[in-house]
């Protein structure tokens, strides 16, 4: 049997590593967006904006690094 199509016992071995990379990159682009959000309200709050501009795009910021790495680790 070749090396590549050796039985695990339940065949299920690509789709958890598949899982596992996909959560993986669920919880970077929390961890991107959230940052960038806090940082945006920590600035809004220390210059006492009354609209938080700062956190909207900061936030929005976020969101565009998060597509980029998945899309770089999808391509991948």
């Amino acid at each position: 049997m070749p090396i590549n199509e050796q039985n695990d016992g339940d065949g299920n071995s690509g789709n958890v590593s598949t899982i596992a990379k996909f959560t993986g990159l669920a919880f970077q682009m929390i961890a991107i967006i959230g940052a960038f959000t806090y940082a945006g309200y920590r600035i809004d709050k220390a210059a006492n904006h009354t609209t938080q501009w700062v956190t909207a795009m900061l936030a929005l910021i976020g969101v565009f690094i998060s597509f980029y790495v998945v899309f770089k680790s999808i391509k991948n």
